[in-house]
């Protein structure tokens, strides 16, 4: 029989919608044991104000981990917000307290307490009015893993869709897309689909920068510089690298039909596409880490908190895939010692 995982879940923004998802997945039975890393007291006043039962229990990290019936949730103990949480009311005195959560999510996944972290929306705007520098849960738990390029992926619809930059404004983007940088990124996805998804030989379909990938030097020259030596180089490796493709053409079932995973260049490249094909469904994988950690495709929703009207479909599915990943075959994380996937 497969080991039952331990999975760790932060709420995100107290706040938001966060502590009502969690809340809303707590109802339905899981194959994984479930441990909150964050205030036991958000989450009880949440469940009140939804009409939902909630049965916390601390988690006893020495006990075997045990499938968690519906209405169950452990918890991490010593998680709590220094001030009491209003929903759809941000507050910058409990910043600290959010990511205290992911530290401890993160501490936890690295020493081997939890198999993977499932991670709630934060609210970047209120933590960096707190006076705390912050880009984004990515980077955070890059820094906090001593990883040197995380990668994000989007899984949706059948479509796995990663990035070569992220959070980067356009005029920006193409002195991003290195020879160097592109080779890791590249690196880091074949690792990471056969790791954590089982591919043995991973196929994938690499988007140009520029449209129609640049025809041949005449709309922008960054593939020819840059992108097809560095796939030249890969596939002499042994990759199964197919492009550059253009964008427009590259999500289109014919083209899609041979590739485990497509590599945009930049973040509206490929995203659009994928969030159409499966939004509220949409799960966002974060490769490079020497930790899982999957999380929702969108934000705290601070008009929703509390109303009982927020969709709980997008942190099932990132909970249901954290589970998929670390119970199937080739699934396990990899040693939280590696190099994070530098060439």
């Amino acid at each position: 029989m497969a080991r039952t995982p331990r999975i760790a879940l932060t709420p995100g923004e107290p706040a938001g919608i966060g502590p009502d998802l969690v809340v809303r997945i707590a109802a339905e039975p899981s194959a994984a044991q479930r441990v909150v890393v964050g205030d036991p007291q958000v989450l009880t006043d949440r469940a009140r104000q939804l009409g939902l039962p909630l049965h916390l229990t601390p988690l006893d990290p020495t006990t075997p981990p045990r499938p968690d019936p519906a209405g169950t949730l452990h918890v991490w103990p010593g998680c709590t917000a220094p001030r009491p949480v209003t929903p759809g009311h941000l507050d910058p005195d409990n910043a600290g307290y959010v990511l205290q959560t992911l530290t401890q999510a993160a501490d936890g996944c690295l020493d081997g307490t939890f198999q993977a972290l499932v991670t709630g929306p934060v609210h970047k705007g209120v933590i960096n009015e707190a006076g705390i520098p912050f880009t984004g849960h990515t980077e955070f738990l890059a820094q906090r893993c001593r990883a040197p390029l995380p990668v994000m992926m989007l899984v949706a619809g059948g479509l796995r869709v990663a990035l070569v930059t992220t959070h980067l404004p356009l005029a920006r983007v193409a002195e991003q897309i290195t020879p160097e940088r592109l080779e890791t990124v590249l690196r880091i996805l074949d690792r990471d689909l056969r790791i954590h998804f089982g591919l043995a030989h991973p196929r994938i379909l690499v988007c140009g920068l520029n449209p129609h990938a640049g025809e041949g030097g005449h709309l922008g020259d960054e593939e020819i510089r840059v992108i097809e030596p560095v796939l030249q180089r890969l596939r002499a490796e042994g990759m199964s690298l197919t492009g550059p493709v253009p964008a427009d053409t590259a999500f289109t079932p014919h083209t899609l039909e041979g590739a485990d995973a497509v590599l945009a260049m930049y973040h509206d490249q490929g995203l659009p596409v994928l969030k159409h094909a499966g939004f509220g469904r949409a799960v966002n994988v974060t490769l490079g880490l020497p930790i899982l950690r999957t999380s929702v495709d969108h934000g705290t929703a601070l008009d929703l908190a509390g109303s009982g009207r927020a969709d709980p479909g997008s942190l099932r599915e990132a909970l249901d895939l954290a589970v998929h990943l670390t119970m199937a075959p080739g699934g396990e994380t990899h040693d939280p010692h590696s190099d994070g996937g530098t060439p």
